[in-house]
């Protein structure tokens, strides 16, 4: 699967949310965007990395930069999820997983030690002309937004 590099026009898409309504990308040009790709809803990864995004928000907001998680989970997990944890930037469901396979967050993995087809724990900060100015792909859960905000000067 390939991968988005810098420079590249991020694939629009329109994706429904936890909330009930939708998530078009295109809609957000204007400002900075971090799309994160990660593979299941309320699983222990998965929640750490959400939280710490939601704790993020408000500095990442500050500077500018919008927040869209996208999972090929339904949205009624989705918004199962978005309202244990206190959720509150858009979660997508991507469950025909077209969005993560154009951006290159789903394909073979390690995972234990063997090769497996699933969602790649991915994140791409689309810049405000609807180009990508940072494609991290294979990132951990733990600790990943910490080190996405020094990458993105962010304090």
């Amino acid at each position: 699967m390939p991968r988005l590099s810098t420079g590249d026009l991020a694939p629009d898409f329109t994706l429904p949310t936890a909330d009930g309504g939708s998530v078009t990308l295109s809609d957000l040009r204007g400002q900075h965007v971090v799309v994160y790709f990660y593979p299941a809803a309320m699983t222990p990864g998965c929640t750490t990395q959400a939280c710490d995004f939601r704790d993020s928000l408000t500095s990442l907001a500050a500077a500018g930069y919008a927040v869209i998680g996208v999972s090929p989970d339904p949205v009624d997990k989705l918004a199962r999820f978005a309202a244990e944890d206190g959720l509150t930037f858009p979660l997508a469901s991507d469950v025909d997983r077209s969005v993560l396979e154009g951006w290159g967050a789903y394909g073979e993995k390690q995972l234990y030690g063997k090769t497996v087809t699933g969602v790649i724990r991915s994140t791409v900060v689309v810049g405000p002309d609807g180009r990508v100015e940072l494609a991290q792909y294979n990132v951990k859960a733990t600790g990943h937004v910490a080190k996405l905000r020094r990458d993105l000067k962010i304090a």
